[in-house]
């Protein structure tokens, strides 16, 4: 079985999406699905087969103050209007195509990081509500979003237990992969002064949480060199930027590039994602 691998990063994503875009135009289909964050996210539409909706959603509403803004942290205690980016954006303004997505043929799995226990879980995508409570879970950053509650448990972004969920998916039977990044070849993360504060305010509701957020940055590390070992291997391919994008860039222009960089990107190698989609002899 192949896998589609999607990291997230806020608005790093975007590259993601120029790349699932140009799949979608091929109608070149995995049939396994896993990401974090707002890779996960933007991944929805890809499995909802809506070609330039992510975009749209980023040209339209990145600037709105009801998308993005301090005015949120009032109402939602996140920079994020949770209920407009997760309800009225899909629900009215924008609409997802639930149908679409519930046909899917493949799998889909959204990774969050249960508050609780500090372990990652994986939510199958089919069970996705109109409200896109799991959508708001996996994208839960400390400090920007609150703890998000699903199912009697509460949940922060997918991105802390497990930052590029490959080996879930070669637990669950995958053994090619395209594997996407959103951070350019040779970044290696550092210990943020937000983990560190994140750290120090969570200790006492979530202590579990605390090695997870001063560790992080170890793990994502040693994920990325994993899926470089398997690029080596022959056994996945990684796309990622060419040039840095910013978490929570602005600038509709860049936004736009990044996409373009990442469709373009998906069309150079266009033979080495349909080799990895190929069925096996086995």
């Amino acid at each position: 079985m192949q896998s589609l691998i999607l990291e997230g990063g806020t608005f790093r994503p975007v590259f993601s999406c120029g790349i699932m875009d140009c799949l979608l135009d091929h109608k070149l289909y995995f049939p396994y699905v896993i990401g974090v964050s707002a890779g996960i996210t933007d991944g929805m539409s890809y499995l909802s087969r809506q070609k330039g909706r992510n975009l749209e959603v980023f040209m339209r509403y990145r600037n709105d103050k009801r998308y993005v803004g301090i005015g949120n942290l009032m109402k939602h205690q996140s920079l994020f209007g949770l209920d407009f980016v997760y309800d009225e954006v899909p629900n009215k303004l924008l609409p997802f195509d639930w149908q679409a997505f519930y046909d899917y043929p493949g799998q889909g799995w959204v990774g969050v990081t249960n508050a609780d226990t500090g372990e990652a879980e994986y939510i199958n995508c089919q069970l996705l509500d109109k409200q896109c409570t799991m959508l708001r879970a996996t994208c839960a950053i400390p400090l920007v979003f609150p703890a998000i509650e699903l199912n009697g448990k509460r949940f922060y972004d997918g991105g802390l237990a497990d930052p590029i969920p490959i080996r879930k998916a070669i637990a669950d039977g995958c053994d090619k992969h395209l594997i996407i990044l959103t951070r350019c070849k040779g970044y290696v993360k550092e210990l943020s002064k937000q983990n560190i504060v994140a750290a120090k305010v969570l200790k006492k509701k979530y202590p579990k949480l605390v090695p997870l957020l001063e560790t992080r940055h170890l793990a994502y590390n040693e994920t990325v060199q994993f899926c470089e070992q398997l690029e080596r291997e022959g056994k996945a391919l990684i796309l990622r930027p060419e040039w840095p994008i910013e978490s929570f860039e602005k600038d509709l222009n860049k936004l736009q590039a990044a996409y373009d960089m990442g469709y373009q990107m998906a069309e150079a190698h266009l033979d080495e994602i349909k080799a990895i989609l190929k069925p096996s002899n086995k």
